[in-house]
């Protein structure tokens, strides 16, 4: 498979330059690319590499049961044919640990045995939901991963970092690019919105720039997210299963707040909070929650039963609605499914650089997609997808009732930058840079 460079790399880096550093635990929806990012992590700054992956050979769960010492730990390991371990320059890498409870509450003794670094992964799902005697609180960091941002994806397709500076700074300066720059990166774009950030998909893409070839991959993707449905849900899992199924249908729609009435007469907040939870902390969605108020903070007036539900990845979504919905995108139709896939593309990209999703609607008037916090006040963000970009009725009444509190104004469209005196048009692909 085509090797993909991810900027989780370089706080890999960081962790392993950490003197008296915990273990590790790289955490993520499944098939976002930890195990293969941890091998090649170790491959650059590592001599010696013990991989131990407790789904594909279970026995090594044995050599955490009994004592959790860690020589009696090492010690069995090598006599299981693991190692070399070697003082200072070994990374051991515990894969797929929710399949191990063990290991995990043994990673407290390990880490104070201080001669090997520990980099634990597995997806969220496992890791919330496994049964572990003991949590290492103060022996274990966590950092999460996500498929491929659009930075990455330009990287993946050759874009030089001279080129994408070139674009940082123009999105710093508020200033338009050259016109050829801005249609590159528009194609660009919408190739990412339908094959989207998934490596193995990302990969298939960039061997043959098949559509059928990606859209099987993606389908494997979801067909393997169901699986994880009926195997970790519980009771919840038909809740859970009409929940994910619906994301599509929901965000299609004009509004898109998630309206539970819609997956049957009977459905409630209370009904479906567990099955809601549950893919939340799947990592297989994002959550934005309604706020009514142009106040800080933001969960102080956030309503948690009012909320929308985006895929964690486009091309996921692309997948899951019928008929032929990349081809459109590729050929620039963004506004199909009354733009749902753009807005998604802004709240993914949002997400997977840290920032927590709200939206603003109060009494069902003057919604506004993604309210942000801004140095000392927020920032409104509205996402547009077709050709009437400059029409904006909520942020125009927003802006004329509540000037101090708004620090700055962005529409983001398939257009050139281009500033107002209280908006600032921008092409759709500088959210990467938010």
């Amino acid at each position: 498979m085509i090797a993909i460079e991810r900027k989780i790399i370089r706080k890999l880096q960081e962790w392993k330059n950490t003197p008296q550093k915990e273990a590790l635990l790289v955490c993520g929806a499944r098939q976002v690319g930890k195990t293969t990012t941890i091998r090649e992590f170790a491959r650059r700054y590592y001599k010696h590499f013990v991989e131990l992956n407790f789904e594909q050979t279970p026995e090594i769960q044995e050599a955490f049961a009994g004592n959790r010492d860690a020589q009696t730990i090492i010690g069995k390991l090598s006599l299981m044919g693991y190692g070399p371990f070697v003082e200072g320059q070994t990374l051991v890498f515990l894969d797929e640990i929710q399949s191990c409870p063990n290991a995990r509450t043994a990673i407290k003794f390990l880490v104070e045995d201080g001669r090997f670094d520990y980099i634990e992964s597995g997806s969220l799902l496992g890791i919330n939901y496994a049964d572990v005697s003991s949590y290492p609180v103060g022996f274990e960091s966590q950092i999460q991963m996500y498929p491929l941002d659009f930075e990455e994806w330009l990287w993946a397709n050759g874009v030089g970092e001279q080129a994408i500076d070139m674009v940082r700074q123009a999105y710093l300066e508020e200033r338009p690019l050259e016109n050829f720059v801005h249609e590159q990166l528009m194609r660009h774009y919408r190739n990412f919105l339908v094959v989207g950030g998934m490596p193995k998909v990302v990969a298939t893409y960039l061997e043959n720039p098949d559509f059928a070839q990606t859209l099987h991959q993606q389908k494997l993707i979801l067909d393997s997210y169901r699986l994880d449905i009926a195997k970790y849900a519980a009771e919840n899992k038909t809740k859970a299963k009409r929940f994910f199924d619906a994301i599509p249908s929901q965000l299609a729609k004009e509004k898109k707040r998630y309206i539970l009435s819609d997956l049957e007469k009977t459905a409630s907040m209370q009904k479906y909070e567990d099955a809601a939870q549950w893919l939340a902390d799947a990592g297989v969605a994002y959550f934005c929650y309604n706020t009514h108020s142009f106040d800080l903070p933001f969960e102080q007036y956030e309503n948690r039963n009012l909320f929308k539900v985006y895929m964690l990845d486009t091309g996921l979504l692309c997948s899951m609605w019928s008929g032929n919905v990349q081809w459109q995108v590729v050929q620039g139709d963004l506004s199909i499914n009354e733009g749902g896939l753009t807005e998604n593309f802004v709240a993914a990209e949002l997400s997977k650089h840290g920032h927590l999703l709200h939206y603003y609607d109060h009494k069902s008037r003057n919604e506004l997609d993604f309210l942000l916090k801004g140095d000392k006040s927020l920032n409104i963000l509205e996402v547009k997808s077709g050709n009437n970009y400059k029409s904006h009725a909520s942020l125009d009444n927003a802006l004329e009732n509540n000037p101090d509190k708004i620090e700055r104004s962005v529409v983001l469209c398939k257009f050139n930058l281009e500033k107002t005196e209280n908006i600032t048009y921008m092409p759709l692909y500088m959210a990467a840079f938010m």
